[in-house]
């Protein structure tokens, strides 16, 4: 069986991930996020959740069982070794649930979104790499919009997350995302039209 094409789409915090990855799925490609694959995998009950709260401190668990994401970003944010231990933790699972999800999906290509791909360095694990980029400063206004934070943290969060031009170092196609919807919607279908055709050509070089 081949594989499908493997489209990752990328971009700094509150830069438009999501909203892009909806659109490609109101196109019927599947999308895989990390985000929820992460969430999952750490799901009240699971073993890796035990694991977790082992090392970082039983006080992450929320009142419904839950894993307290922010204030375990707080805790390996200010600490690169303890980052790299969750990291050893979590990407393991990661891989294998995406591996599991990716292999049930359908169609010629997918979406996989990957928020921290310039930092974790696995833009080879895909075929292609989709870029959202935004104006850091409308950026850094949607984040402290969306989190409700002030302009002090919402610096500190950026400027733990990769630079613009190391994602850039990465990236095959960009979607700029500071324009409105309509705009939006048309590069989404003309990257979605030249996927079809790669996943074509790929797919007749595999077979």
């Amino acid at each position: 069986m081949t594989r499908p094409y493997l489209v990752a789409l990328t971009g700094g915090v509150a830069s438009g991930k999501s909203t892009v990855a909806g659109q490609f799925a109101a196109l019927g490609v599947p999308v895989i996020d990390l985000d929820q694959v992460a969430r999952e995998v750490v799901a009240p009950g699971t073993a890796l959740l035990d694991q977790v709260l082992r090392r970082f401190g039983d006080p992450l668990r929320r009142a419904d069982g839950s894993l307290d994401r922010r204030a375990l970003r707080a805790i390996v944010f200010a600490d690169p070794a303890a980052r790299a231990e969750l990291e050893a933790l979590l990407h393991p699972a990661i891989r294998a649930r995406t591996a599991a999800l990716s292999a049930a999906a359908d169609g010629p290509y997918q979406i996989i979104v990957v928020p921290l791909l310039a930092e974790t360095g696995a833009a080879s694990r895909y075929d292609r790499v989709l870029l959202v980029d935004c104006d850091e400063q409308l950026q850094r206004q949607r984040l402290q919009q969306r989190d409700g934070i002030d302009a002090t943290q919402a610096a500190a969060m950026l400027a733990a997350q990769a630079t613009r031009q190391q994602r850039l170092a990465i990236t095959d196609d960009v979607i700029r995302n500071d324009g409105g919807v309509a705009e939006l919607v048309a590069e989404v279908g003309r990257l979605h039209h030249r996927y079809l055709g790669l996943a074509g050509a790929s797919s007749r070089i595999a077979g």
